[in-house]
């Protein structure tokens, strides 16, 4: 599925709801059940700055895909934060860095966070849209080499 496609069944989740209010509710919700990241991964180095509460952001590359990870000390931050890491997790850095989260604004769920989450949640995906770009040559280098070897 491409992250096209999983806006369009994102919003749609999304939408059903009756208002932002209910939405940021169901996040909040699936954030509860989002496994804590490992102690190990709770390090300065993790944190992203700026936020009052603390959010830790781990990014991965495999197999010319991009992978996140997140945990934070506020349910809410760790909500957003986490809708941003699982709806980009999995997909190559050129489909991400053509993607940006602006389509969540007309759901109504930014609208009910303090202007710091809001800048948290934009911190979070500047640090997915860096990584992105970091390791768009990688992926472009493993594509090169498969298809070297066809």
């Amino acid at each position: 599925m491409s992250l096209a496609e999983k806006q369009v069944q994102l919003t749609n989740q999304l939408a059903a709801l009756k208002n932002g209010q209910d939405r940021l509710a169901l996040l909040v919700d699936q954030a509860r059940k989002r496994p804590p990241l490992p102690v190990d991964f709770r390090v300065a180095e993790n944190l992203i700055p700026g936020c009052l509460a603390k959010l830790w952001f781990v990014p991965h590359f495999r197999d010319g895909k991009c992978f996140f990870d997140c945990d934070s000390d506020s349910l809410v931050v760790k909500a957003i934060a986490g809708l941003l890491c699982d709806f980009y997790s999995g997909y190559p850095p050129a489909e991400i860095r053509a993607h940006d989260p602006g389509f969540l604004a007309p759901l109504g769920i930014t609208q009910h966070l303090t202007p710091n989450r809001r800048n948290a949640l934009s911190k979070v995906w500047e640090r997915i849209r860096q990584f992105a770009e970091q390791n768009s040559t990688h992926a472009k280098d493993a594509l090169d080499a498969k298809q070297s070897l066809l």
